[in-house]
């Protein structure tokens, strides 16, 4: 071994060894860790006893024992699905809510753009009707809305339907697009446009695909909205066969011969779909909303 190799390993063995300082919770971080498992397990809890209650017999759901089922009935979903149909109405509101998600993404990002980048007469006046329109409920609107329906011949017709879906998500859902298209920088846009880009091309291949996680906010917002739409199902069909998933739920109700077990069954069958698609955009919909949804 050479003097310079047995000096550096001298210094080595006498040079101290060095610790990583461990990261410790302040005060604040503690109680707002721990009032954010408070609000999880707050929304968690009703979920749970759903999906629990969902696997009881009645006399064991009604006599409230133990949370738990004693002996899981999974028959009961069987019955759900057979006795409620739930497969014609599952199928209707993959349907509506896919056709009205879609529209509500179309023409949103298109108005939303345009309030956002390009100027024209009466921009601020459509602006404050889209906000006034957001004011009224959406019962006040139903008679307006089923006279429109009658006189254009679109009664107890999915199209009707969907269309009215689609009106009702897209104030909303056109300034969240605003605001997260406001929030985007104009360089890409101006770079396009200096390669001939016409402001359709810019929108479709430059600004749409940085506006994913609005659209995957919007989606989830509207999404939910149109899945758990009823009553205007209920005033516009009459024919069962068209009905929403909602109506399949009701067929669980009757108070003369109570299957709250079996309401608990429908309805967990009911979320599935809602649950696949909030796992597959979350990654987006926070992005989204901190994007300009709640600016």
């Amino acid at each position: 071994m050479t003097l310079t190799e047995d000096t550096t390993t001298l210094a080595d063995e006498s040079a101290p060894e060095r610790k990583v300082p461990r990261r410790r919770l302040r005060l604040d971080q503690i109680g707002l860790y721990g009032l954010l498992t408070v609000a999880a397990l707050s929304a968690l809890l009703p979920l749970i006893w759903m999906i629990s209650g969902s696997l009881q017999s009645l006399p064991e759901l009604l006599a409230n024992d133990s949370f738990l089922p004693a002996v899981p009935q999974w028959g009961n979903y069987i019955t759900a699905w057979v006795d409620g149909d739930l497969g014609t109405y599952l199928r209707n509101s993959v349907v509506y809510t896919g056709s009205a998600v879609v529209g509500i993404l179309l023409v949103s990002s298109l108005a939303g753009y345009a309030l956002a980048r390009l100027d024209f007469a009466g921009k601020g006046v459509f602006t404050f009707v889209i906000l006034a329109v957001m004011i009224i409920p959406a019962p006040a609107m139903f008679l307006a809305q089923y006279k429109l329906l009658i006189s254009l011949g679109l009664t107890n017709n999915p199209v009707g339907y969907i269309l009215i879906l689609i009106t009702s998500g897209i104030p909303m859902s056109t300034l969240i697009m605003r605001s997260f298209f406001v929030s985007q920088p104009r360089d890409l846009e101006e770079a396009a446009a200096l390669d001939g880009a016409g402001p359709l091309r810019i929108f479709w291949s430059v600004i749409l695909p940085l506006a994913r996680p609005g659209l995957a906010a919007v989606a989830v917002i509207q999404g939910l909205g149109a899945w758990n739409e009823y009553l205007m199902a209920l005033a516009l069909f009459d024919d069962n066969a068209l009905m929403p998933i909602q109506r399949g739920l009701t067929a669980f109700t009757s108070a003369e011969t109570p299957q709250q077990q079996i309401l608990l069954a429908a309805t967990t069958i009911s979320i599935v779909p809602v649950v696949i698609f909030y796992l597959m955009a979350q990654r987006h919909i926070v992005k989204g909303i901190g994007a300009g949804a709640i600016k």
